[in-house]
């Protein structure tokens, strides 16, 4: 009989140069990053095993050690292993996938391979194992993992997701606003290299912040567990924010605006305006990404619910990483253009205020379109 571990699974005029450059860099940039990502996340040409297996279950060490095997002898054999006893992610994936095959979890290890479903592991199961091997390659099953994410749609939308809220955080008038203070008072330091380091040790530091801020918070809602009705709640709370970012266009300064609180303004212009130095821009990034998180963060909060909803653990924390590059791509521009001479930190914060309405109009519609985006998926069943 095979062995199983049964334990517990844990408003507009000419925009000047800095538009055209920091436009530039964005697409530039945009355009590399699409291609390779839409590859990493298409199915190769290979058959999907998909294990889930527990740390110290003795039969899943046998089991992974005789796949090491089946995957030197079958080069197209491709083994997805998910850990489920320290991660919650995962029992949660082995919970779908057992639903999708209308199966019941009776333990670990347990093996999903075309259409069959292998529970357990013994020295007897060997050649039954090698033969459905076979015979998948064969007659090339497709992954079991599209039965709980569909084939190959979930990462483009995931792609197309993650760049569109970046690109409306990265745009956002907070942002330029503090970097353009920062600007002004280092060169008021006189000496134009420092302009570029100081930028970007302040682009750095926020990147490193809004990072490690949007691992925790991935972290603790994964753990809590994303229910239906909590991404509903995250799809309303983007199209709430859209709404509140297109009032911000037709009628700027009625009620409130989607920006720094008004108060917040004269601390934050005393912390940028004490700068001068690389050191103390890098410092200064990090104070200063919580005093913009009433405005950048709604963006954000969108993608990691849907995050947390559609994706992995490993999948999450890259698709962090690209937006974040997006998010901090503006202010890397920003610099640049001020250190190569294209514009002066005048001239940019003179186009930051002529635009400082149609910012809000492409903010507020895309971040609308991702909200109404998510909850038709959910409609769909498509999540």
């Amino acid at each position: 009989m095979a062995g199983t571990d049964r334990r517990s699974l844990s408003p507009v005029k000419n925009a000047g140069p800095l538009a055209g450059q920091a436009l530039l860099l964005v697409v530039l940039v945009v355009a590399c990053l699409l291609p390779p990502l839409a590859r990493a996340a298409a199915p190769a040409a290979t058959v999907d095993l998909v294990l889930f297996y527990g740390r110290g279950c003795p039969y899943c060490a046998a089991m992974r050690e005789f796949l090491t095997t089946m995957r030197q002898e079958h080069p197209q054999l491709r083994v997805r292993e998910y850990e489920v006893y320290f991660d919650g992610d995962n029992a949660r994936l082995f919970q779908q996938l057992a639903d999708a095959y209308d199966v019941e979890i009776t333990g670990v290890p347990t093996a999903f391979l075309g259409d069959g479903v292998i529970v357990g592991f013994s020295e007897d199961m060997r050649a039954g194992i090698a033969q459905a091997i076979e015979q998948c390659i064969a007659e090339h099953c497709s992954s079991p993992l599209r039965r709980v994410s569909g084939p190959a749609r979930l990462p483009m939308l995931t792609l197309t997701a993650v760049a569109a809220a970046a690109a409306v955080d990265a745009i956002n008038p907070c942002a330029f606003a503090v970097l353009i203070l920062l600007i002004t008072a280092v060169l008021g330091a006189g000496e134009r290299r420092r302009v570029l380091y100081a930028g970007l040790a302040f682009s750095l530091a926020i990147f490193i912040s809004y990072y490690l801020m949007g691992v925790g918070l991935y972290s603790a809602v994964a753990a809590a567990g994303v229910t239906q009705a909590l991404y509903v709640a995250v799809g309303v709370l983007a199209i709430l924010i859209g709404l509140f970012n297109l009032k911000d266009y037709l009628w700027y300064g009625k009620w409130f605006v989607m920006e720094v609180p008004l108060s917040w303004r004269p601390a934050l212009k005393r912390l940028t305006q004490g700068v001068t130095s690389v050191p103390g821009a890098f410092v200064i990034g990090f104070v200063i990404s919580l005093f913009l998180l009433p405005c950048t963060s709604g963006p954000y909060i969108v993608i990691l619910g849907l995050l947390a909803r559609t994706t992995t653990r490993a999948s999450a924390l890259m698709w962090l990483l690209v937006y974040n590059v997006i998010f901090v791509l503006p202010m890397v521009a920003i610099t640049a253009a001020v250190y190569l001479g294209l514009t002066t930190a005048a001239k940019a914060e003179r186009w930051r205020s002529r635009h400082l309405r149609l910012l809000h109009l492409v903010a507020g519609a895309v971040i609308l379109l991702l909200g109404v985006g998510m909850l038709t998926t959910l409609w769909l069943g498509k999540v």
